[in-house]
């Protein structure tokens, strides 16, 4: 006895769970929604900065009645007689120098103590791991104190120096997560062909490693770009300002109303970062995803 072929269509793989259109529609305008108001500071600053000064007060349009293009020129002529491009300059030499220090000395610190075994190693972690609930102003004092006697104040050397230490214990945390998660036995065949702990760490570890290290090296370009405080203490002499002590500088040395080239310089400050951040948001992902950040 034979059963009659089903003429029940076949579907494609997940058109059950397709959404149907009118829901599609409303989910992309609910997203583009949300995403103008994320976006509408950044676009009011980039259009007050071409306001003159008595329409960023007086009128609540975004776009101005006219371009005051001389806001840009006032804003290159910096504070203090100096230039934008110096302080430009002063802010990648510190952000770079930050950078260039935490990746260097977070993966040495991290690559102890995700694969190396030594006395005192979970005790030294946890320690380590309680300094991230350490306020900064706890340690600001102290900090000054030494940097004053080794005569470094007023110079770069207290934004830089302390990261060539691993002194930022969420960016060891980060990339010990992300070096637990590599296989051993890469380690375990370079040890048989003869390597050490930095050859292994430098040959094998290390280029693994990338997505966390450019992750680190991300969010720290960005948080000592937009450090204020520790350049406020430690920088005296205008020359040696970065942009975010130069837009204080710059309302104060103008007692007037000049908010149209203080907006302008922010756009100045803002510019590395938006560049910084869309050359590298891959592997910040990648970073990120590989970490054990994500729960």
């Amino acid at each position: 006895m034979t059963t009659a072929p089903s003429t029940t269509p076949i579907t494609a793989p997940g058109a059950a769970r397709k959404r149907p259109a009118p829901a599609r529609i409303t989910l992309h305008i609910c997203l583009i929604a949300v995403l103008l108001v994320m976006l509408y500071p950044l676009a009011w600053l980039v259009a007050t900065s071409f306001k003159p000064a008595d329409e960023v007060i007086a009128s609540l349009r975004l776009l101005p009645s006219h371009f005051a293009w001389g806001n840009y020129s006032t804003a290159l002529d910096g504070v203090n007689e100096v230039g934008v491009g110096r302080l430009l300059w002063n802010s990648l030499l510190i952000a770079c120098g930050a950078v260039l220090g935490n990746v260097i000395s977070c993966s040495l610190a991290a690559y102890a103590f995700a694969r190396l075994r030594f006395r005192m190693r979970g005790p030294l972690f946890a320690f380590m791991i309680a300094t991230i609930m350490l306020p900064h102003h706890a340690i600001l004092i102290p900090q000054y104190i030494i940097f004053n006697q080794l005569g470094m104040v007023n110079t770069y050397w207290p934004m830089i120096l302390p990261k060539f230490l691993a002194t930022d214990a969420f960016f060891v945390f980060l990339i010990v997560q992300f070096m637990r998660g590599l296989p051993r036995e890469l380690e375990e065949a370079a040890r048989i062909d003869g390597c050490g702990p930095f050859r292994s760490f430098f040959s094998v570890i290390l280029p693994l490693t990338r997505p966390a290290l450019i992750t680190t090296a991300i969010f720290t370009f960005i948080w000592t770009w937009n450090d204020f405080f520790t350049q406020l203490i430690y920088l005296f002499e205008p020359e040696k300002f970065t942009l975010t002590l130069a837009l204080r500088s710059f309302v104060d040395a103008s007692s007037q109303s000049a908010f149209g080239p203080m907006f302008a310089m922010s756009v100045f400050a803002l510019l590395p970062i938006v560049l910084f951040f869309l050359a590298f948001q891959r592997f910040l992902v990648e970073g990120m995803a590989g970490s054990g950040l994500k729960g």
